[in-house]
């Protein structure tokens, strides 16, 4: 199958609204703690769907994993552990900043480093954006792409200075900007990491095409490994805070969850991890259809989440008392980043 960089945006595109709309079915979960309802729908983000899709859609996944070499196995793995650092403050980020410039601020940082690390660690950088056409069209889609999201971030932080402290409350109930900062940029450095893995898993997907994989679904087992690691992370981390906090308890309607409707908790925790994991899912059939620039897919991904992410901030009221010239700005950084997937997936093209 040739690749088709349009029909990869637009997979890019899906991948960018489910990442972006994970965090809403969390919004409609009661009395359960954050490390509770986190690792519930962690544990279908970073288990379940990953081996779940895989074993359906790869030929003999355990065969393929089994004949790759270590290295590519055991990187994906730890990547996915610093990864998974990124991913657990990027909830607490959602909660001290909101959907919409949480998310600007955190995906900026990750754009940069997932984009720009792996072609600079395996010598492509030069070669292949510096010294081709299509590679400088993806440079001038990367600084398009950094110039939306700091329009939306500039946005966000004129609407912070203009709100008093009531109405910061009201629209995002934990707001909190210095500490939503800091955490915002260890999340947004240590989400790039998730690109290295896929980058260190690439011999895996050569045998999962030759066991006879289809090319879309080459990439899932290492999606397998990379989630391995965030779950380890993620795991250790909020069984820090079950045992501090002592909210066990919660799972079966104990402590603070006493009289708290149970299904519904459980059913939107598995929507929210699974909408998590289907990211990385429409990112890695995205990825497949970008040919030898395939690591500008990060680019995209960053950008479709901010568009996404934006979106759901207004359709939440988060910039509701901003005034019209911010919420102007907003809207032009939405337009800038939708410009910035246009001019990487024809640079992509180019090549």
């Amino acid at each position: 199958m040739t690749p088709n960089p349009l029909i990869g945006v637009l997979y890019h595109w899906l991948g960018g609204f489910a990442s972006a709309s994970f965090y809403v079915p969390y919004r409609g979960v009661k009395r359960w703690s954050w490390e509770i309802y986190w690792l519930t729908g962690g544990i279908f983000s970073w288990a379940i769907a990953p081996w779940f899709f895989a074993s359906l859609q790869t030929s003999d996944l355990l065969g393929v994993l089994g004949a790759a070499p270590s290295g590519a196995i055991l990187w994906p793995f730890v990547f996915g552990m610093l990864w998974g650092l990124g991913g657990l403050t990027y909830g607490l980020t959602m909660r001290y900043l909101g959907l919409s410039l949480g998310m600007a601020v955190v995906l900026g940082l990750c754009t940069v480093f997932g984009t720009l690390i792996p072609p600079i660690f395996t010598g492509e950088f030069g070669p292949k954006l510096l010294g081709t056409a299509s590679g400088n069209v993806i440079l001038i889609g990367l600084a398009v792409t950094l110039l939306g999201i700091g329009v939306v971030a500039m946005a966000g932080a004129r609407k912070d200075a203009s709100l008093s402290a009531e109405q910061k409350a009201a629209a995002v109930a934990e707001f909190d900007f210095r500490k939503g900062l800091a955490v915002a940029i260890f999340s947004g450095v240590m989400s790039s990491c998730f690109a290295f893995g896929l980058a260190a898993g690439e011999p895996i997907k050569a045998l999962s095409a030759a066991a006879g994989t289809g090319p879309l679904w080459t990439g899932l087992p290492i999606l397998c490994l990379v989630m391995a690691g965030g779950l380890v992370t993620n795991a250790i981390w909020c069984a820090i805070l079950i045992a501090r906090n002592k909210s066990a308890g919660q799972w079966t309607g104990r402590g603070e969850a006493a009289g708290a409707a149970l299904l519904p908790n459980y059913l939107l925790s598995a929507l929210a991890g699974t909408t998590w994991y289907f990211q990385f899912f429409f990112y890695s059939m995205g990825e497949s259809q970008m040919g030898s620039l395939g690591f500008s897919s990060w680019t995209l991904h960053m950008a479709s989440i901010i568009i996404f992410g934006t979106l759901w901030g207004f359709a939440f009221r988060e910039w509701k008392a901003a005034s019209a010239p911010v919420r102007a700005a907003v809207w032009s950084g939405v337009g800038i980043l939708v410009l910035a997937t246009v001019v990487i997936g024809y640079g992509n093209s180019l090549a």
